[in-house]
């Protein structure tokens, strides 16, 4: 996959509203990216917080400052009108 691919991707997981999918992402586009395409991509190798730290290590040192500090929370907090039966944006 190229990387404007893997862009469109990361771009498509971003701003989806509950379950991402290959197809969900080549319908989105039309068609223009497969699913097989997609699919094919994740499923090359194991993906490894060393593989993200690869993609993301030349961003991080550009912007590095001794004043501050760059925190990653994966953590989901619920919401009083969340519902738990549906994903919604």
């Amino acid at each position: 996959m190229k990387k404007a691919d893997l862009d469109l991707y990361t771009d498509y997981l971003l701003s989806s509203c509950g379950f991402a999918t290959a197809t969900g992402l080549s319908a989105m586009v039309d068609g223009v990216v497969s699913h097989d395409k997609v699919t094919r991509f994740l499923s090359a190798q194991q993906y490894t917080s060393k593989d993200l730290w690869a993609q993301v290590k030349s961003t991080v040192r550009s912007v590095q400052s001794a004043e501050g500090v760059l925190i990653f929370d994966d953590t989901i907090q619920e919401k009083a009108w969340t519902d738990e039966s549906e994903l919604m944006c």
